[in-house]
């Protein structure tokens, strides 16, 4: 049997729920039915992890890069271009927003039979200058045109796509980010000796990237809000960035280095759940963030910004609260309330577990995955040559 060539591509590999989804389906697609291939910026946190996928072919590009660069970008969707035409590429499935809309651009131009594109969040929100905004609300509707489908991780995201005509809703498919739930069920307590937390410290603890979107700045600031009042409280903040220097002054403008503990990038996520108490996450936009799925299927309550797709999980006053994005005092006075109560704690953590059913599983998010080529390419009349 002739293999499907099939394309992913994606911005950059770093350590992000958008790339671990991906390498994940990677991982568990038919080898023997598909010839997998991976177009991708030369370096990231995850790139190791992707080589050493058996069955997988890479692209690094030194072209492609997050940041707008016309020329790079033109050369990046030429590099793109020549890849699809040189290895036959019959399904070209796009991730991330820059890779998103050159990726499709340059299968269109090859004109590859399915062009798939995953929404991890739009590439236009409401903190953009306007006419910033427009400009990618136009790319993400002349993209969506000559896209076979539109996957999206929450129904918050379809909406969005929708208001602002970017493609119709027959193009849109709803595909849960899927979450390995034996990977969640630890409860290590050396991990809190490793990081110099006492075993009955309270932990308040977000897993980000350190950019605008996230807002990391804010968790400093909620850490000085409550530290005013519970001064032992300890704050976890996992990741790193290109605001790694802001957030390290305000620490220090606040006065709060004994509070604040920056672990950098860990790929030992479900271990450093274990350690904390509460999950909290103060991102301005959002599509569906799956760090809040992870502390979810850790037990964990949680206290997130009202943002993008997270109401889709969270039940207020269930298993965990929202707030208003910027709004610290509200976040503040919702986390000294779980704080000061053991029993609350418990009772929305196991809240949180509970309400991730079967949609959120791993199990789920591949097979649909797979489901979703097989349709496609049954309607495109895209076979599996003997």
């Amino acid at each position: 049997m002739q293999r499907i060539n099939l394309l992913y591509v994606i911005t950059k590999l770093e350590l992000g729920g958008a790339q671990k989804q991906l390498l994940t389906l990677i991982r568990h697609l038919d080898k023997k039915r598909f010839h997998l291939f991976l177009f991708t910026a030369k370096d990231g946190l995850l790139l190791p992890e992707a080589l050493s996928i058996n069955g997988l072919t890479i692209k690094k590009s030194i072209c492609l890069e997050r940041p707008i660069n016309p020329l790079k970008d033109l050369l990046a969707l030429i590099e793109i271009h020549r890849f699809i035409k040189k290895n036959n590429i019959e399904i070209v499935h796009t991730h991330s927003s820059k890779a998103g809309i050159l990726g499709r651009l340059a299968a269109r131009l090859a004109k590859v039979k399915i062009i798939i594109h995953a929404v991890h969040g739009w590439s236009f929100n409401d903190y953009q200058p306007r006419v910033e905004r427009l400009f990618f609300i136009w790319l993400e509707r002349l993209s969506a045109r000559f896209s076979d489908k539109l996957i999206v991780a929450s129904n918050y995201d379809r909406q969005k796509g929708l208001d602002n005509h970017i493609g119709r809703e027959n193009k849109y498919t709803l595909i849960h980010y899927g979450i390995d739930y034996t990977e969640f069920n630890i409860r290590e307590q050396n991990i809190r000796k490793e990081l110099r937390i006492d075993a009955n410290d309270l932990v308040v603890g977000m897993v980000s990237c350190f950019k605008p979107q996230k807002s990391p700045q804010d968790f400093i600031k909620l850490a000085f809000l409550v530290s005013k009042a519970l001064p032992n409280v300890k704050f976890l903040l996992v990741g790193d960035g290109i605001l790694h220097g802001k957030i390290e002054k305000l620490i220090h403008k606040f006065n709060l280095q004994k509070q604040v503990i920056l672990t950098g990038w860990r790929r030992d996520i479900p271990r450093i759940l274990s350690a904390i108490d509460i999950f909290v996450l103060t991102s301005l936009w959002e599509g569906l963030p799956i760090a809040v799925l992870e502390a979810m299927a850790s037990n964990k309550p949680v206290i997130s910004t009202d943002t993008g797709g997270v109401r889709e999980v969270i039940t207020e006053g269930k298993s965990g609260f929202l707030v208003l994005p910027g709004d610290m005092l509200k976040m503040s006075e919702r986390l000294a309330v779980l704080l000061k109560d053991k029993n609350l704690r418990a009772e929305m953590g196991q809240n949180a577990r509970d309400s991730l059913d079967f949609n959120f599983a791993l199990t789920n998010m591949i097979r649909e995955s797979k489901n979703l080529y097989e349709d496609i390419m049954r309607r495109k009349g895209v076979v599996y040559a003997n």
